[in-house]
């Protein structure tokens, strides 16, 4: 993974807004629908643009925009055996009885309706049969780099604990066996796509969210939680380098009052206990972007890398490059320049079809992005 050597380096969070001519295969759930040969070739063709669209843009460590995929997790309905459809599992509404849910009721009930995606539950021992669509992914992206200028290449995949909420256990005796499991299954996509050449990133909302959906439990309760959780992902990614792999997390709402976010202060030291070259995470948006004080006191082991949101998924306001300099420069300053990478909050298209930032203003984002990095550059390597 590449340190900021002589500029501030650019990337973000992984997923971004998808043609519309996608969003209806996504919508009709056809686990095959990039297998006829005429949307396959759609797919490529779309990865390539995504990616020059990137590189045009100034982001230097790229992705596939998360184009074969529905969504970051949902992606696993496909991937994981083991599991069957919840014919039980009626609509979730995850946000309704959150801390979040609670304190704003009718802004929720308004914003953020019960979710109708299908969801499955486990039956049987978990296993990794995504190798088909993996290599797609990974072929698509290999041949999208092709004559494009960009530093690094990164893929995200969804962390245990995320597989663990989405999809029910019905089969193992404890959560705790259970999410060891899928953590074992998901070390295969973790492998291959570092075999590939690329970086995983390991993306895990989860981690600070758990807080947010859990009113009856403290801080500590969650701390509690998230050890385990930790341990289980280091698990899968025991014989990986970890400079090969970015971790991400964030508070799985975008528009919203956020008043229960957890705190990064209450968590970090077990957020850098992840076996991981680089930790992304949301210092752009008002709930959050106070927390680059916490890094004062918290010391960046060696070696490591922060990748800050210097942009935000949850407001459509465009961030002048001038701020996104002065926000970039805060953490250089911190943690030295050549261990930061400038990033995103979160993805833009977490789940496809997303419109609450439009495709058009996530392009004007990453141009203040790369335009924000190199006036922080400048002051950073004046000397």
């Amino acid at each position: 993974m590449k340190h900021s050597v002589d500029r501030i380096l650019t990337t973000h969070a992984g997923s971004l807004p998808r043609p519309p001519e996608f969003l209806d295969l996504f919508k009709s759930g056809d686990s095959a629908m990039f297998e006829q040969r005429s949307s396959a070739e759609r797919l490529r063709n779309a990865v390539s643009e995504i990616v020059r669209r990137q590189a045009e843009l100034g982001i230097d460590v790229v992705d596939d925009g998360e184009y074969g995929k529905p969504s970051f997790v949902s992606y696993v309905n496909e991937r994981l055996g083991g599991y069957e459809v919840d014919t039980r599992a009626g609509p979730r509404n995850q946000w309704a009885s959150s801390r979040e849910g609670l304190s704003f009721p009718e802004f929720y009930a308004q914003t953020h309706p019960a979710s109708t995606h299908t969801h499955m539950i486990c039956t049987g021992p978990i296993t990794y049969k995504g190798h088909a669509q993996l290599k797609r992914d990974i072929a698509n992206l290999k041949a999208a780099l092709q004559g494009v200028a960009v530093e690094e290449a990164f893929m995200p995949a969804i962390s245990p604990s995320n597989v663990e909420d989405w999809q029910k256990n019905a089969y193992y005796e404890s959560q705790e066996e259970y999410v060891f499991a899928i953590a074992e299954a998901m070390r295969e996509e973790y492998h291959a796509i570092v075999d590939a050449g690329f970086l995983v990133q390991i993306d895990d909302p989860r981690l600070v969210t758990y807080y947010i959906l859990h009113p009856e439990a403290s801080v500590a309760d969650c701390c509690k939680w998230a050890e385990v959780r930790v341990a289980a992902l280091n698990h899968a990614l025991r014989d990986i380098p970890p400079e090969k792999i970015r971790f991400h997390t964030c508070y799985g709402i975008n528009m919203g009052p956020r008043i229960h976010d957890m705190e990064l202060k209450d968590i970090v030291d077990i957020i850098l206990k992840i076996r991981a070259g680089a930790y992304s995470f949301e210092a752009a948006n008002p709930r959050h972007e106070h927390e680059w004080k916490v890094w004062k006191n918290v010391k960046l082991p060696e070696g490591k890398i922060l990748i800050p949101g210097v942009i935000s998924h949850s407001t459509i306001l465009v961030e002048h490059p001038e701020l996104v300099a002065e926000r970039i420069v805060r953490y250089a300053d911190i943690v030295g320049r050549e261990n930061v990478i400038a990033g995103s909050d979160c993805g833009f298209a977490t789940f496809a079809g997303s419109k609450e930032v439009h495709p058009s203003i996530v392009w004007a984002k990453l141009k203040a992005l790369s335009d924000g990095a190199r006036i922080a550059s400048k002051q950073l390597w004046r000397n």
